[in-house]
């Protein structure tokens, strides 16, 4: 596939394309990057500069002992690389990995550098998807630190909740979070340890319910934690 392929099948890339030099579009590649695949490992030298047309995947930072936190998630369109780029660093800071398959045209280190320099529009666009993220991060920091675990998965459950419409006009009778204990750690920073004791205490006070060993919760449920969370938040 070509990038004028690509934006085709995407017409909102356009806007970050539009501008960019006709010899970088014609080094352009684009690549598919599997479901659970890596699209770029944490400490590595980064070499190509990405722009994700299609796909969800996040983002994670591996630990020294051998833990995993999950920083993000995101959705096309994204960007890969800009912050290594922006900072002027020669190596990545976290692990890509995508959820979904992702659709990615990527162009050198050499050239994003270049465009970066000449075109305003994509120097912006990289420049809002950095401070976002950074906003994301910073406004959700220390909720971990200082919030108990019963808070954190409630305010977990309650957004994911929302995602997937539990708020709509046709809210789905209940919700089941599709989520190994091990990518919950990750997602919310608690061990699974405690995380299996704080779903058995959420069960009992009727939050929510398991099926199978998943996370399941109804329109009540849902309510109940979302009004014991505001609670929480006035004291």
């Amino acid at each position: 596939m070509t990038l004028s392929q690509l934006e085709e099948q995407v017409p909102a890339l356009l806007e970050y394309t539009k501008n960019m030099p006709e010899d970088i579009r014609s080094r352009c590649v684009v690549r598919i990057h599997p479901a659970g695949s890596i699209i770029h490992q944490k400490n590595m030298e980064l070499h190509s500069f990405g722009i994700v047309a299609m796909g969800e995947n996040r983002v994670v930072n591996e630990l020294e002992n051998g833990n995993v936190y999950m920083i993000e998630r995101n959705q096309a369109i994204d960007l890969i690389g800009e912050v290594t780029i922006l900072a002027g660093m020669e190596k990545t800071s976290v692990t890509i990995e995508a959820v979904t398959d992702n659709v990615v045209a990527y162009i050198s280190r050499k050239d994003a550098s270049r465009w970066l320099e000449e075109d305003a529009n994509i120097l912006r666009l990289a420049a809002w998807h950095t401070a976002f993220k950074l906003y994301r991060s910073s406004y959700n920091n220390g909720a971990k630190l200082f919030y108990p675990p019963a808070y954190i998965l409630l305010d977990y459950l309650v957004r994911y909740g929302h995602s997937q419409g539990m708020d709509g006009p046709a809210p789905p009778r209940e919700i089941s979070i599709n989520r190994t204990r091990q990518a919950l750690q990750e997602e919310m920073g608690i061990n699974v340890k405690t995380l299996n004791r704080t779903i058995r205490q959420l069960k009992e006070e009727g939050f929510l319910s398991l099926c199978k060993g998943k996370i399941v919760f109804d329109r009540s449920q849902y309510q109940r934690a979302f009004l014991w969370l505001e609670t929480k938040k006035g004291e």
